[in-house]
């Protein structure tokens, strides 16, 4: 802009009559002085004698060049806005953006769906929990479990796509029994021992014992949520809480999804199947914890079946969940 202004003045100074040369000078000098003085809104007295003579053709020039100057700043202005208006038009709104038909944005990311299940979207890009569909071919025979209808089964993954079908009505299920098919252990069904009268009376003590230990050992490998770790700290300095507090985290860690304060049989996999090869009496126990028989045990009939007093049992799970 100013090598425009430059050229312009040159040719003024080629081409305007002689003496006009010596007022475009002058200009320049009043232009210099407007654009560098701050203290004063006077005139320099050189250039302001001259300027009020006849000074309009010399006004009419800056005024002609300082227009041409803010014009195309604010030309180049108001381009840049366009541009970036236009940008922001043509970003299409992130959770709309797809990549091969697939939202980035996944609504499955969050959505939980229990063993034997998978998420998929529907047509109106919802999340929703379905049956699985197959199971991977298992060949190694540690791979197979045993259900609590003594049959071997090729995976744990099959276990759970028949409690889905069943559950769901739809056509694999095998028949009503099967909708509350668990895995009773790892490994191919064999003959167990059955559990005498005196290792049952005996197993809620050893089942306490156990759970306590096992709060212990993780509290010691600091493996626990810090509320889980103050009633482990509570049970070591207060016998009284010993059993009841072990009971209460091991009870509401196993009521997984959803939490509806209760715990199924399928929920109890996690310490019934790794324990049947080595304690034969966890079936039949956890199995006579479920006093109505609704494949559900309530915080109240665990601590029954542990022989621990209805009184010093606290439901804390939502405090356990929230930690």
């Amino acid at each position: 802009m100013k090598l425009q202004w430059l050229l312009l003045v040159f040719l003024v100074l080629i081409l305007v009559p002689d003496g006009f040369g010596d007022k475009v000078r002058k200009l320049k000098k009043y232009r210099r002085h407007r654009t560098t003085s701050t203290t004063t809104t006077e005139l320099d007295p050189e250039v302001g004698d001259d300027l009020p003579e006849d000074g309009d053709g010399e006004k009419d020039m800056y005024s002609m060049l300082e227009n041409d100057e803010e014009a195309e700043e604010e030309k180049k202005k108001k381009k840049l806005e366009e541009e970036e208006e236009q940008e922001a038009k043509d970003e299409p709104p992130k959770e709309t953006v797809k990549d091969n038909g697939i939202p980035l944005h996944d609504p499955c990311a969050k959505k939980h769906c229990g063993a034997g299940r998978v998420c998929e979207l529907t047509e109106e890009g919802e999340a929703e929990c379905v049956c699985i569909s197959t199971c991977p071919e298992e060949v190694e025979p540690r791979r197979k479990v045993c259900s609590n209808h003594n049959e071997t089964w090729g995976s744990d993954c099959e276990v759970y796509q028949m409690r889905c079908w069943c559950d769901r009505g739809e056509d694999g299920c095998r028949g009503e029994k099967y909708k509350h098919v668990h895995i009773e252990y790892y490994g191919v069904c064999r003959d167990m021992p059955e559990c005498t009268a005196d290792q049952m009376a005996d197993f809620p003590r050893r089942m306490r014992d156990w759970l306590f230990n096992i709060m212990r050992d993780l509290a010691d490998r600091q493996e626990l949520t810090p509320f889980y770790l103050k009633m482990e700290r509570e049970a070591e300095s207060n016998l009284t809480r010993r059993w009841s507090n072990a009971a209460v985290w091991k009870w509401c860690d196993l009521d997984g999804h959803p939490h509806d304060n209760s715990v199924s049989r399928h929920e109890l996999f996690p310490i019934r199947a790794p324990l049947m090869a080595l304690e034969h009496c966890i079936a039949p126990f956890l199995d006579s914890c479920d006093v109505d028989d609704n494949h559900r045990i309530t915080l109240k009939e665990w601590g029954k079946c542990l022989e621990i007093e209805e009184d010093d049992l606290e439901e804390k799970c939502e405090e356990l969940r929230d930690d």
